[in-house]
Order: C-alpha cells, then structure tokens, then sequence
C-alpha cells in the first residue's frame, strides 16, 4: 500500500510503500504511542506521541500543528487504501514557520505529559463540546499579545507547582469558549 511520510527535519515527503499489518504504524515510529489524526480528507495521519516530549520539530499540514515525524494512509470508511492526496498539494499546505507562541507553548509543554490531540470535554452553554490541546493552542495563538503572555505565564507557574498541566488546559479552553459566547 502506498503511504506518505513526511519528516520535518530534512523537510523530506515521501511516497512509501507500506504493508498494512498490526504493527506497522508502531513500527514506522518505533514506539507504541501513536496519535491518530483525522482533519485530513479520506486520510489518517499518524505521529508519534512522544514527540512532544521528545521536543520534535512543530510544523503544520494546512492548519493542523504536527510534531516530529508523520505517516500519512488513505483511508475508506473503516478500511486503510492508498494515499489519494496528490504529493503537490501536500507539499502546498505544510508550513514549517511556526509563530513564537506555540514554540513557547510548546517547549513548556513538553515538561508535562499532556496530549496535543487528546479530546476532553468544555460546555458550550449547556452542551458538551470536545476540544484539545491543540486547538486551544489554535485560539490562543490567535489572541492579543498580552492574552498570549498571560497563558504562557500561568502555564509555566502551573508546571512550577506540579499542578495538574491538562486541568489547566481545559481551564483555558472553558474561558476561550466563555469569550466567544
């Protein structure tokens, strides 16, 4: 099966041909901690979730924020299939610049064991709403200067007193979503 791997480092994408068995993915990444992400149509796109932690290079596959190496797999329903994507438009939409506020984040981050894709629950008035990390890192980053400052400074006296990373987190999404009310 045709896949793509995508390696932010030497800005390298490839076409790979994989063979689709129970460890393929955990084996691409040499790990066993994987990240399945869906934003990309009739795609799944895997990364290592360690990556974070390991303080990989950031990057972005149109708006979604990557970390460190990805395999890319088409996908059908529930059944994996070649990649679809032609290789010019995937190499349009990555963007290695990331802004100062998530390699801030980011780098304050990878002191916690937090997961960027990780869904968890805020209320949208009365109706639950699953949010990440990473998209509050999405809304913060799209904030002022000092609501920047402001998150970077009470995440990092979060992570000075042990207090629990992913609490704070869903805190700063619950005001995100007060605010756009």
């Amino acid at each position: 099966m045709q896949a793509i791997s995508l390696n932010p480092q030497n800005k390298e994408i490839k076409t790979i041909d994989i063979e689709i068995k129970a460890n393929t993915v955990y084996s691409f990444f040499n790990s066993i901690l994987i990240d399945e992400i869906q934003t990309l149509q009739h795609h799944l796109i895997y990364t290592d979730a360690n990556a974070l932690s390991e303080k990989k290079q950031a990057y972005f596959l149109g708006e979604q924020l990557l970390i460190g190496d990805a395999l890319i797999i088409g996908k059908n329903g529930l059944e994996e299939k070649d990649t679809t994507i032609p290789m010019q438009d995937l190499e349009n939409i990555i963007n290695y610049n990331v802004e100062k506020f998530y390699l801030d984040a980011l780098a304050l981050l990878a002191q916690s064991d937090i997961n960027l894709y990780r869904p968890f629950n805020v209320k949208q008035g009365t109706e639950p709403l699953a949010l990440s990390c990473e998209w509050v890192l999405y809304t913060f980053n799209i904030a002022d200067e000092r609501t920047k400052d402001y998150f970077l400074t009470e995440l990092q006296k979060v992570l000075d007193t042990g207090s629990d990373v992913e609490e704070y987190i869903q805190k700063m999404a619950q005001l995100a979503m007060n605010v756009a009310r």
